[in-house]
C-alpha cells in the first residue's frame, strides 16, 4: 500500500501549537489590559482628583505604544522576538501593578504610559514572531488569529471592568488584569528560552538603518503633548499642540520606511495605509459614541452594544480573509477593506441628521470593523512579504508606528474639523457630519493607493 501523505502542517500541530496557544493568550490579555480598563478611567481619575488630567492618561497608552513599537521590533531583529516579548509581559504584569496602587493622578498617567510601552512591544514581538518562525501558508491564519484574540476583550472586558469598579473598586480591575496576566507571561518566558527560537532571527543586513531610540521617545512625547494639547482651546493648550506637532513632523519620517509619505511601491505603500486605515476607523470609534452621547442622549446599553457588534465583525471578518479568502491577492482584500470604510463612513453621516434612527449612526461601528477585519490583516501579512529575512522586526514596528500616528492625526483633524463648525455656529450636528464626511479622504487615498502594496 502506499504511504499515507503526511498530515497538513497547522497552527495547533504538534510543532507550533504550544507557539500558537501561548500567543493567542497573551494577545487576549494584552487586548483585555487595553480595553477593559477604559470604563474605569474616569472614575479613577475623580478619585484621584485629577479630572483636569483625565486626557492626558487617557492618550498615554497609544503615545507610549508608539516607542515600545520601535523598540519591540528594533530589539527583535538584532536578537530575535524572544527577549521582547519576554520583557513586554513582564512590564505588563508590573505596569497594572503601578496603575491598580496609584496614589495620584500622575502615578497613573504613568501607568498607562508603561502600559502602552509593554503594549507595543508585545504586539511587534508576536507579528515578528510569527513572520520569523511560521511558514508563509500559516502566516495569513495566525495574524488573524492574533487580530481576533486582541478584539474577542471588547465583548466582555468593558462591561465587567464597568461592574467592577462600580460594585468594588477600579483598583480591583488593575490588579485582578495583573494576577491574569502573571501565568501566561511565566509560561512565554519559558517558551522562548529554547533554542529555536533564539535562533529563530538573522543577522540585520548590513547598512540596514536602524531607528534610533531617542527618535522614538521624541515621537511618543509629541503624540502625548498633541493629545493633551487638543482636550483644550486656551493659548496653553494651543502651545503644547504646537509643541508636540513640531516634534511629529521632525521625528516621525525616521520611524518610517524612506518613501512612506509619496506611498513608494512595497512596505512604504503598505505602512502608509495602514496608518490611514487605523486612523479612520478609531476615529470613528471615538466620535461615533461622543455624538450617540452628546446628541442623542443614547443609553450606554446601546453605545455598549455597537462595540460588541464591531467587536463581532471584525473577528468574523479577520477569520475569512484568513481561511476563506486566503488564495486572494492580499491587496484587492485591502481596496475592499478601504471601500467598506468609506460605506461605514457615510453611514455615520447619515446618522447625523435629525430623522435618522440612533441605530444607524451606531451601525457606522460595526460596519467599519467589516472592513477593517480585512484590511489590517492583509496589509500586516503584506508587509511580512515585503521584509528580508532578519527585517520583519523592523517592518511590524513601521507597522505599529504607522498605527498609532494614524490615530492620533486622523482623530486630531475631525476634532479639528468638528470644533471649527462649532466656533462658526454650526450646530453639533452639523459638526459631526463635516468630521465623518473628513474621513472619505483617507479612505479614498487608501482605495487608490492599494495596488502599491501588491507582493511581487
Amino acid at each position: 500500500m502506499p504511504d499515507r501523505p503526511a498530515p497538513a502542517e497547522g497552527l495547533f500541530s504538534r510543532e507550533y501549537a504550544a507557539a500558537t496557544s501561548l500567543f493567542a493568550a497573551v494577545m487576549f490579555l494584552t487586548g483585555l489590559a487595553a480595553l477593559a480598563v477604559v470604563p474605569t478611567l474616569p472614575t479613577a481619575a475623580r478619585d484621584l482628583d485629577g479630572v483636569s488630567l483625565f486626557p492626558l492618561v487617557a492618550g498615554c497608552f497609544v503615545a507610549a505604544s508608539l516607542l515600545g513599537g520601535v523598540l519591540g521590533g528594533h530589539w527583535a531583529d538584532r536578537a530575535g522576538a524572544h527577549r521582547p516579548l519576554a520583557l513586554g509581559m513582564a512590564l505588563a504584569v508590573v505596569t497594572l501593578l503601578v496603575s491598580g496602587a496609584s496614589t495620584s493622578i500622575w502615578q497613573l498617567a504613568a501607568g498607562r504610559f508603561l502600559d502602552g510601552l509593554a503594549a507595543g512591544m508585545v504586539a511587534v514581538a508576536i507579528n515578528t514572531a510569527i513572520g520569523q518562525a511560521y511558514p508563509d501558508r500559516l502566516r495569513p491564519r495566525a495574524l488573524a488569529l492574533m487580530s481576533t484574540c486582541w478584539i474577542v476583550p471588547s465583548l466582555v472586558g468593558p462591561p465587567l471592568a464597568g461592574l467592577v469598579a462600580e460594585t468594588w473598586s477600579w483598583r480591583a480591575v488593575f490588579l485582578g488584569l495583573a494576577a491574569l496576566t502573571l501565568v501566561p507571561a511565566l509560561a512565554v518566558v519559558a517558551l522562548l528560552r529554547g533554542p529555536s527560537w533564539r535562533t529563530a532571527s538573522a543577522p540585520p543586513p548590513d547598512g540596514a538603518p536602524r531607528p534610533a531610540l531617542l527618535v522614538a521617545a521624541a515621537v511618543s512625547v509629541g503624540a502625548a503633548l498633541g493629545q493633551y494639547g487638543v482636550s483644550g482651546w486656551d493659548a496653553r493648550h494651543l502651545l503644547f499642540t504646537v509643541g508636540g506637532l513640531v516634534l511629529l513632523v521632525a521625528f516621525a519620517p525616521r520611524l518610517l520606511p524612506r518613501g512612506t509619505w509619496r506611498a513608494v511601491r512595497g512596505l512604504p505603500a503598505t505602512v502608509l495605509l495602514c496608518g490611514l486605515g487605523s486612523g479612520v476607523f478609531f476615529t470613528l470609534e471615538a466620535l461615533v459614541p461622543l455624538f450617540l452621547v452628546t446628541e442623542r442622549e443614547v443609553p450606554p446599553l446601546v453605545i455598549g452594544l455597537a462595540f460588541t457588534g464591531a467587536a463581532l465583525a471584525w473577528a468574523a471578518s479577520s477569520a475569512v480573509q484568513g481561511r476563506l479568502l486566503e488564495r486572494a491577492p492580499r491587496h484587492r482584500l485591502v481596496v475592499a477593506g478601504a471601500l467598506v470604510q468609506g460605506v461605514a463612513v457615510a453611514v455615520a453621516a447619515v446618522g447625523t441628521l435629525p430623522g435618522a434612527p440612533d441605530p444607524v449612526a451606531a451601525s457606522a461601528m460595526v460596519v467599519a470593523a467589516v472592513g477593517m477585519g480585512m484590511y489590517a490583516p492583509s496589509l500586516t501579512v503584506l508587509a511580512l512579504s515585503h521584509s528580508p529575512r532578519g527585517r520583519q522586526g523592523y517592518a511590524s514596528s513601521s507597522m505599529q508606528t504607522s498605527q498609532n500616528l494614524g490615530q492620533v492625526t486622523v482623530l486630531a483633524l475631525g476634532s479639528g474639523v468638528f470644533n471649527a463648525f462649532l466656533g462658526a455656529g454650526s450646530s453639533g450636528h452639523g459638526g459631526y457630519r463635516a468630521a465623518f464626511v473628513l474621513l472619505l479622504v483617507p479612505c479614498a487615498v487608501a482605495a487608490l493607493l492599494a495596488v502599491r502594496t501588491r507582493a511581487a
